[in-house]
């Protein structure tokens, strides 16, 4: 029986009754005197659940007491969960620690991981015990959920791939951890002004992240700059530069139904306090005191800083080599500390680690391994070399040229002077590799090599270095390997054909359905009459078989509807524009570039706004009423993809004022897009545009979790959105556009001045230099589309190329529209052929092909 204890006021200090009597009026006493606090870590019902909140409000508090808003309240509820991760933490980390498994560890410069709270309380199966014990502290859970800030700890697709693959792997009891950066400020928080974008730094920390636990004990010495010193023995060490210092901070990943709970570690970068000048402080030259401190915080202060000067580059690289160095050190010490001192088998590290690198930049992982191994293990490069070569695999994510990363040598050498002697060794020994073993490759040499020497701009090819290192280098959709086999990489094939490999990406069935669409998903599972599609995804095929069925129809739309009204009142709120949840919702986010091509999605708005003005009434009756969506961050040093977003907001403001047009067309910008954003826009979305030039989109993630959730593609067949149309099947899927294997040739027509642009084309750029949107200079966006060669212009793209097709596929999304039993019946057909994509299916494959792990399920 719970003791008898005074009342509380709010949750928060325990409250005297001359206390209560001496509070403002203004404050109001919640029902919670009939819950105690009590410390329970693992309760299992509400009751139990509401005790452990309060205790965390009384005893581990964060605010003034007697107070107990919802922002309050949503930091004790987090640490309470945090108690039940902790638990599953600690016993799945023993239970690694007793079996000694072979264990992965990923890599990743991003991590996306939206709200923990929703997906933790999911996945431990406790959202109505914490829905009840909220009612009774007189809270409601959906608005403490609405508290939390979504961790800046990414940007786009590649974050959110890794963060979807941490959950995997923790469902799938994996032995693995995730390691990255705490980034204090994220890339930015974006604003929608009359300018366009702005930026602002993220505010995530400004409180506390109730989620991370600081491993005080966890630190590491990052050095840079220095010089390489020879020692008697022959072996080189690094001396000298400056010298600071990685701290851990552990955030808790449960898995789905299961009690293994498993790590992503984030790295901060700090000065050692000795290194505070105090003598230089108290002379005055307070700056001067603190310079290795100030340095520290640039480290992970923003990702991806600007790198146009050479301090730029400098504090970019930084980055990269202290959450490689920081891990490396904290992946050998974990295989030393298994080990006694005298019988250490270095022959060993391969069959107990595995190294995933997400994308080039963690490839300083490679350097920093061979010197460890060497400079402070005593190994010889032959070993060494053997096994990191065993142990690292490469993901690549882009077939975009600036987006594979060539770094200065001169800086590589200036920032980690050992690096680029090891660097430059892998580099000789793969030319001595080629020369004697493949001949018939030496003409191809200097296209092939990590170093090129160009005297110009000598660089350091970062994929190529992961390529000749790596024993497995995977693309993330079927097209993608297929290109980087047949173009990027077709030599080093030639050379390793078994290196390579396709792993097709995949989404978190958990976050991206069963929990941001709770009305789809208990739909799903009374016709499936079985909720195991959540951790089995190819289950939802048999949604097929309903796939006619009218009640469905009737029972599918209206949850869909249910998803549009919420979404209509998010825009409300974060806009201000009003838009009718009755029309068609169609969307576009993603991270705003122009290969991703959201300037053909406002340029087929703009023709559509033209063809609508010169109807008359009659005519307008019969158009398919849009709400066309936009949203991502463009780069704030990308200028064109800025003019981009401001273009989308300036026919906004014009389309969304026009009587004549009223809700038969409306165009919204949604500002500072992010996961939490995606979770109101996914299921609510009917369809989505996926248009990206043909071979340019690796793969993409959001296609899989629109299909998922039964909005129809608009899409070239370019990344996963080929897979996704064969699973689905053709009839559900809006396809435009040329193919991969044209775009070559179409680009050599452009230059030979071959290309005739359709009249439609022309009508929508027309309309933009008139100033029907606005004063704003255009012109460096719409020259990007003129000309048929030259820097920024002979449309690279192919917007032009492609703007007729997109036009008539349109056309027919229209047609469809209407039909609304046809397009229920391609909805679930969406869903129905979804099941490939779970990242569950990815990490299996990844687990068994190429880290060669297995399930290590705590008991």
């Amino acid at each position: 029986m719970a003791p008898n204890l005074p009342a509380s006021v709010n949750g928060g200090t325990i409250a005297t009754e001359s206390q209560v009597e001496s509070l403002p009026e203004t404050t109001t006493l919640p029902p919670t005197r009939s819950v105690p606090a009590i410390a329970h870590p693992t309760p299992e019902d509400a009751f139990g659940v509401a005790a452990n909140i309060k205790y965390h409000a009384q005893y581990t508090p964060h605010f003034s007491p007697f107070k107990f808003d919802p922002e309050q309240a949503f930091y004790a509820t987090a640490e309470s969960v945090r108690d039940a991760l902790i638990q599953r933490w600690n016993d799945t980390y023993a239970h690694f620690h007793k079996i000694d498994p072979k264990q992965t560890y990923y890599i990743s410069m991003e991590y996306l991981q939206g709200r923990a709270l929703t997906n933790a309380i999911g996945n431990l199966n406790l959202t109505d015990a914490y829905a009840g014990a909220l009612s009774k502290l007189g809270h409601d859970l959906e608005i403490i959920m609405e508290q939390e800030r979504d961790a800046a700890l990414g940007n786009g697709g590649l974050g959110r791939l890794a963060s979807c693959f941490l959950d995997s792997m923790a469902t799938l009891n994996l032995p693995a951890w995730g390691y990255g950066l705490r980034y204090k400020y994220g890339l930015f928080a974006q604003r929608i002004t009359k300018k366009g974008q702005e930026e602002y730094a993220e505010d995530w920390l400004e409180k506390f992240s109730p989620w991370e636990i600081v491993r005080h004990d966890i630190v590491y010495p990052i050095r840079f700059f220095g010089k390489v010193q020879a020692e008697s023995d022959g072996s080189r060490k690094w001396v000298g530069g400056e010298v600071m210092q990685a701290l851990a901070y552990d955030v808790p990943i449960p898995g789905y139904m299961t009690k293994n709970t498993i790590s992503l570690r984030i790295w901060e970068a700090k000065a050692p306090p000795q290194d505070f000048d105090l003598y230089s402080f108290n002379a005055g030259e307070h700056e001067k005191a603190a310079i290795l401190q100030s340095k520290a915080n640039q480290i992970c202060a923003v990702l991806y800083p600007g790198d146009a000067t050479e301090d730029g580059k400098l504090l970019r690289l930084k980055q990269q080599y202290l959450l490689c160095s920081a891990s490396l050190q904290d992946i050998i010490a974990r295989f030393k500390e298994r080990r006694p001192k005298h019988a250490i088998k270095w022959t060993d590290f391969p069959s107990k680690v595995a190294v995933q690198m997400n994308d080039t930049h963690p490839t300083l992982a490679i350097p920093e391994l061979m010197r460890i191994l060497m400079d402070e293990e005593g190994l010889g490069w032959d070993e060494a070399w053997a096994i990191t070569g065993s142990t690292v695999a490469y993901t690549n994510h882009t077939v975009l040229p600036e987006a594979l990363e060539k770094w200065s040598q001169v800086v590589m050498a200036k920032l980690l002077p050992r690096h680029m002697e090891i660097i430059a060794e892998i580099d000789k020994q793969f030319c001595q590799m080629v020369k004697s073993s493949r001949p018939d490759l030496v003409s191809k040499l200097e296209q092939m090599r990590v170093l090129d020497s160009n005297p110009h701009k000598p660089v350091v090819r970062m994929a190529h270095l992961c390529v000749v290192s790596s024993h497995t280098v995977n693309g993330v959709a079927e097209l993608h390997s297929d290109i980087l086999k047949r173009e990027l990489f077709s030599d080093f094939c030639s050379l390793w054909p078994n290196k390579f490999q396709n792993k097709t990406n995949g989404v978190t069935p958990r976050r991206w359905l069963c929990f941001c669409s709770p009305e789809l998903s208990a739909i799903i599972t009374k016709w499936l009459q079985t909720d195991k599609w959540v951790t089995n995804l190819d289950l939802l095929a048999g949604l097929r078989q309903f796939a006619d069925d009218e009640q469905l129809h009737k029972e599918w739309e209206a949850a869909k509807f249910a998803n549009k009204v919420r979404l209509a009142e998010y825009l409300l709120k974060v806009t201000g524009v009003k838009v009718d949840p009755t029309s068609l919702f169609d969307t576009q986010v993603k991270r705003i570039h122009e290969y991703k091509r959201q300037f053909l999605n406002i340029l087929g708005v703009i023709y559509r706004y033209k063809k609508m003005k010169e109807m008359g009434p009659e005519e307008r009756k019969r158009v398919v009423p849009r709400v066309v969506m936009f949203g991502g961050k463009a780069f704030a040093t990308y200028a064109q993809a800025k003019r981009i977003v401001k273009l989308v907001t300036d026919v906004g403001s014009v389309v969304n004022n026009d009587p004549d047009i009223g809700n038969l067309l409306k165009v919204v910008f949604v500002p500072n897009y992010n996961v939490t954003a995606a979770e109101l826009i996914i299921p609510a979305s009917e369809l989505s545009q996926h248009i990206s030039t043909a071979g340019m989109e690796a793969s993409g993630t959001s296609n899989m979790k629109f299909a998922l959730n039964g909005c129809l593609i608009i899409g070239t067949l370019d990344g996963a959105n080929v897979e996704i149309r064969e699973e689905i099947g053709n009839q559900n899927f809006f396809l435009f556009g040329v193919q991969a294997d044209d775009v070559p040739r179409c680009r050599e027509e452009r230059m030979a001045g071959h290309f005739t642009p359709d009249p439609r084309f022309e009508e929508a750029k027309q309309m933009i230099r008139s100033k029907t949107f606005g004063d704003f200079d255009y012109e460096p966006l719409l020259d990007s589309l003129e000309g048929n060669s030259g820097y920024g212009r002979g449309d690279y793209f192919l917007v032009g190329v492609d703007f007729p097709s997109y036009i008539e596929a349109q056309k027919e999304i229209d047609i469809a529209y209407k039909d609304r039993r046809r397009w229920n019946h391609s909805s679930i057909l969406s869903t129905a052929g979804s099941g490939k994509f779970s990242s569950d299916r990815t990490i299996t494959q990844y687990a068994t092909d190429i880290w060669n792990i297995q399930e290590c399920r705590v008991p």
